[in-house]
């Protein structure tokens, strides 16, 4: 499995972005999917997460409300819609699967950059 992620860039605070990971592969549909953000001088820290019925979602509660995930199984897609985005959501963000039987994520995109203005 391989992951793409797109669909960062630059918004002024309040504003919103939809995040797109595109997964190669045939086990989309059996992966737990995430994603994640590492901020300048911060831990890497989950935002939310999916499991392989779209209906199990987790959501931090810093994003709780404004960010949600959904995957589209036809097109081996998870997003990440984000809303009423604050300077503090400045980050790189990572989506991240977790193949069947693993405990942890163990296959990661390359990581797309969020930068919120104030």
């Amino acid at each position: 499995v391989q992951l793409q992620a797109s669909g960062g860039g630059l918004v002024q605070a309040g504003g919103s972005l939809r995040l797109s990971c595109v997964a190669s592969g045939r086990t989309f549909g059996s992966n737990v999917m995430g994603w994640f953000r590492q901020a300048p001088g911060k831990a890497r820290e989950v935002v939310a997460s999916i499991g392989r019925s779209a209906g199990s979602t987790y959501h931090a509660d810093s994003v709780e409300g404004r960010f949600t995930i959904s995957r589209d199984s036809a097109k081996k897609t998870v997003y990440l819609r984000m809303h009423s985005l604050k300077p503090e959501d400045t980050a790189v963000y990572y989506c991240a699967a977790k193949l069947p039987g693993s405990r942890d994520y163990n296959v990661w995109g390359q990581g797309t950059q969020v930068t919120v203005s104030s």
